[in-house]
Order: C-alpha cells, then sequence, then structure tokens
C-alpha cells in the first residue's frame, strides 16, 4: 500500500513564493510605487474604454505590465528584464499622449494627465533598468 501524499504542483507554489519574496526586497519606496501608483493608474485605463482612442490607451498601458508575467515565472521574480516590456508600449502611449493628445474631457482629460507623468516617471526608472540588463545584470531582486 502506498502511504506518500500526492505532490499538488509545488513548484507553482514555489514560483509564487519566489515572486513574493522577491517582490518584497525590493526597496519599500519601489514596493509602494509599483502597488500603490503603477499598477493602479495604468489599470485605472480600464474605466475608460469607451472613450475617444479608450482601447488603445488601455491596451498599450496593461500590455507593457502583462509581457512581465512570463518574465516573473521565467526569472521566479522580479529582474530588470521587465524593464524591457514597458520600453515599446509605454514609449508609443508617450507620444501619442504628447504629440497626438487625443480629445478628452473631465476626468478623463484628467486621467490622461496622470497617466502620462505616471508612465514618464516609470520609463525614466525602465531606461537604466534595461541597461544593466543588458550589461549582464540578470538576477532577481533578492538573489
Amino acid at each position: 500500500m502506498n502511504t506518500q501524499k500526492p505532490q499538488t504542483a509545488p513548484n507553482q507554489q514555489n514560483i509564487v513564493l519566489d515572486i513574493y519574496q522577491s517582490f518584497r526586497a525590493m526597496p519599500i519606496w519601489v514596493q509602494v510605487w509599483v502597488v500603490g501608483i503603477l499598477v493602479p493608474v495604468n489599470m485605472a485605463s480600464l474605466l475608460f474604454v469607451f472613450e475617444p482612442g479608450g482601447i488603445l490607451i488601455a491596451f498599450l498601458a496593461n500590455i507593457a505590465m502583462l509581457m512581465n508575467l512570463p518574465v516573473m515565472i521565467k526569472d521566479r521574480g522580479f529582474s530588470k528584464m521587465m524593464a524591457l516590456s514597458h520600453l515599446i508600449p509605454w514609449g508609443i502611449l508617450i507620444a501619442i499622449l504628447v504629440f497626438a493628445p487625443l480629445v478628452a474631457e473631465g476626468n478623463y482629460a484628467i486621467y490622461l494627465k496622470v497617466l502620462l507623468g505616471v508612465d514618464l516617471i516609470s520609463l525614466a526608472f525602465d531606461f537604466p533598468d534595461a541597461v544593466k540588463w543588458k550589461r549582464g545584470d540578470r538576477a532577481a531582486a533578492g538573489r
């Protein structure tokens, strides 16, 4: 009789724990920035999909973050490779907001200004991180 317990996806549980521990290993200000500002502001684009250009804005704002999921799984945490996925979508998003401003009024107009500011700040961190990753700094935070 086999008395061993069947294994229930221990790798997935470990990956989630590794990603969480890597996130927690980053400086507190980065954790607050990511969870309190960066992710919520970009996800808020989903509230404006019926505004002019709203679907494109929501796509560009969120695809940059969604592309980080495979990176986090591959690296088992938060690495500088994550900066790469922000460069093109948020670069295009910023170009649209600066050089081809959308017709926007009220809360949507305010939101687009906030989104522009947040993603500009993010890219200011992402460009140096992308360079560091290219030069070989590939370890996930906390490793």
